[in-house]
């Protein structure tokens, strides 16, 4: 869970917002601030020259039905181009660390516990986690750069959940803020408040995070060295040039919360726009074995991935094509 409530890192800046689907002035500053429940995402400090940005749906808008296993008409491609990743980097991103699974009865477990299930086998999933941080860690970074991808592949193998903020090329928002509090624009750049450490250099943070938040454990197909790197990129060809490049957006006052986890080629898809996009976002990393599978079971009474929570709106929805629709209707500027 996340607990206490986290400000941006020094030096803090304040950001334009405004919204042509809003209840707004012409403009207002927002600083934002993630809280210690995801589900309220975050506190907002402002300056504005008049009332606060509130940001509505789209007009008609109904959140749709989970559909397990579909993939909307016409994004097959993108789907599989997604998946060529994940087949790249042999599974990394996939599983929690210390990850098993057994065969039982379906009786055994109950129908309000999750499990895998399909048809009439059901799969028990458990996992060895370390310590969990107090508050979520701030990472800078952009999908497709594959220096960042291995860490994100470590936030899934330690099933941590993190405050991303998006750094695409040509962003105004973000970038500037690395260069400011680190020296150089260089990603990824990780921000732990628990510690008070901040760095940048992927293999570093690897390394720390394994040490801190794990068993001090690296997998192998995150400890090649250079050629980790190489994989990484290859890992992208599927998704060339997603993920990259700045889409001009409204910035919301509260970052979003983004139940994923890297492995998933569905979640990959909505990742390349929130970061297009320069939205800020709480990742609930939930893979394979991950006890957040549960939380997200008895919040939404199904789970499925990727599930996204707006608290600038209050729309909860699952599947991935119509949350790319929504993001892009809601924020594109």
């Amino acid at each position: 869970m996340l607990v206490n409530s986290v400000l941006l890192p020094q030096p803090s800046i304040f950001l334009p917002v405004s919204s042509s689907r809003s209840r707004s002035v012409p403009r207002t500053l927002v600083m934002v601030k993630a809280s210690s429940e995801p589900s309220d995402s975050a506190s907002v400090s402002t300056k504005s020259t008049s009332d606060v940005v509130v940001f509505t749906a789209p007009p008609g808008f109904k959140p749709p039905e989970p559909k397990r296993f579909a993939v909307k008409e016409g994004k097959l491609l993108d789907v599989l181009g997604a998946a060529i990743g994940v087949l790249i980097r042999f599974g990394t991103g996939v599983f929690v660390s210390g990850y098993s699974a057994s065969f039982v009865s379906k009786d055994a477990i109950p129908a309000d516990q999750y499990a895998l299930r399909i048809g009439g086998i059901t799969v028990k999933e458990t996992s060895k986690l370390g310590p969990r941080p107090e508050k979520p860690i701030e990472i800078y970074e952009f999908e497709g750069c594959p220096f960042c991808r291995k860490v994100r592949e470590m936030v899934t193998v330690l099933d941590l959940d993190i405050l991303y903020f998006p750094c695409p090329r040509g962003s105004p928002n973000f970038r500037p803020m690395v260069n400011q509090m680190g020296g150089k624009q260089q990603f990824p750049y990780m921000v732990d408040p628990n510690t008070g450490v901040s760095m940048y250099e992927s293999d570093g943070i690897i390394k720390y995070l394994s040490e801190k938040y794990g068993d001090g454990t690296v997998p192998l197909s995150l400890s090649l060295g250079p050629l980790t790197a190489i994989i990484a990129g290859l890992a992208t060809i599927g998704r060339l040039g997603k993920g990259n490049l700045y889409t001009p957006a409204k910035l919301p006052p509260k970052p979003l919360v983004f139940w994923a986890y890297e492995g998933s080629p569905f979640c990959k898809l909505v990742r390349e726009v929130l970061v297009e996009l320069e939205l800020p976002h709480i990742l609930r990393s939930c893979a394979r074995g991950s006890p957040k599978r549960q939380e997200l079971l008895l919040k939404a009474g199904h789970f499925q991935v990727p599930y996204l929570e707006d608290p600038n709106t209050g729309v909860n929805m699952f599947e991935s094509a119509e949350i790319i629709e929504y993001l892009k209707q809601t924020y594109a500027a």
